[in-house]
């Protein structure tokens, strides 16, 4: 898409004369969202890898040699783009040791800004808010768009209420609306708040009125929590005759008890009998695996009955080879179900 902006001088007075008016040129930026246009036909999914950012004690030439594994990876899949996380310690949220040792990372957005160059690909950076003020969160704003080229982003707010919050989320997403960059939007839900509370529909349509325009889950191994979460999201969409907004579910492989540790960590539900099914499997990697394919099978009949647009992001939780290559035959799998059960409700309309 391109925008020319044709300059009318009469008596020294200059007047942009385009479809883009001058004090909006930012807002009507030719490197916008792609992604955006894609999240707005409900019947195709949008596919996805996760990944976090190395640690922050490696040097260019270990950056070089990560980036190019996971652009290798990327070549034998079809994918619409990555997700980069921002990591936090968050230990103030659970009284149990982490398992992994927590790690300081790269920059996200310079890592975004790599993996864009190397793969062609839109890259969605995450952005936890909570240790900013507005002020400092206003400049990270604009240095993301201006010199990094971040046009996709999901903010995330304190994994805990205790501590020295700075920046509560609902004041970051007003910060955000003050900016004269057009950032395609979107939030995290979480179906294990739902299961606990009931009200993570509304906080949907609470960050649906400050801006977001799609929603990306945490790891899936729950699938009956997701459903009711979708189910209640878009039966109070329809009653207030709004239209769902896009939920992208994030799955993991699963394939040791160290990594299924860290995901209840994390605070990822795992039923009791998935957690037998993967620990007694003879090959846990594999099992985990299907596990994932009914979930999303089970969510699929939920959810696009009520017209909620799917999408899929996949990731490894753990650095470790076999997990690595599993979430990548994860994704395969996933993005075939998930095709095929859009093919088939295209052939029924």
């Amino acid at each position: 898409m391109h925008f020319t902006v044709r300059i009318a001088t009469t008596n020294n007075v200059t007047e942009p004369t385009s479809l883009c008016p001058l004090y909006l040129i930012q807002k009507c930026d030719i490197m916008k969202s792609e992604l955006a246009t894609k999240f707005q036909d409900p019947s195709r999914g949008v596919y996805f890898i996760g990944t976090t950012p190395p640690k922050s004690s490696l040097e260019e030439e270990q950056l070089s040699l990560v980036s190019q594994k996971l652009i290798e990876r990327l070549n034998n899949i079809e994918v619409d783009g990555l997700i980069v996380y921002d990591i936090q310690d968050e230990t103030s949220r659970i009284d149990k040791p982490r398992p992994f040792p927590f790690l300081e990372t790269h920059d996200p957005r310079a890592w975004s800004k790599r993996l864009h160059q190397q793969s062609d690909k839109p890259v969605i950076t995450y952005k936890s808010v909570s240790s900013r003020s507005s002020e400092e969160f206003s400049g990270w704003l604009t240095e993301a768009w201006e010199q990094y080229g971040i046009r996709d982003l999901v903010l995330v707010g304190s994994p805990s209420s205790n501590g020295d919050i700075k920046l509560p989320l609902p004041q970051a997403y007003e910060t955000l609306k003050a900016s004269p960059h057009d950032f395609n939007l979107g939030g995290v839900t979480i179906a294990e708040r739902h299961a606990k509370k009931g009200d993570e529909h509304v906080r949907l349509l609470k960050k649906s009125e400050s801006g977001c325009e799609f929603f990306i889950s945490q790891a899936v191994y729950n699938h009956q929590a997701t459903a009711d979460l979708i189910s209640r999201y878009a039966r109070t969409c329809k009653e207030k005759g709004e239209a769902p907004k896009r939920i992208i579910l994030t799955f993991t492989p699963c394939g040791s008890a160290k990594t299924l540790e860290f995901m209840e960590w994390l605070g990822i539900s795992v039923p009791d009998a998935t957690k037998h099914r993967i620990l007694d499997a003879s090959a846990p990697l594999e099992e985990s695996i299907k596990i994932c394919r009914n979930a999303l099978e089970q969510i699929i009949e939920t959810a696009l009955p009520l017209g909620v647009p799917l999408g899929l992001n996949i990731e490894s939780l753990t650095n470790r080879k076999e997990e690595i290559d599993a979430s990548i035959q994860l994704y395969k799998l996933l993005k075939a179900t998930l095709d095929l059960k859009l093919a088939e409700q295209s052939l029924a309309k």
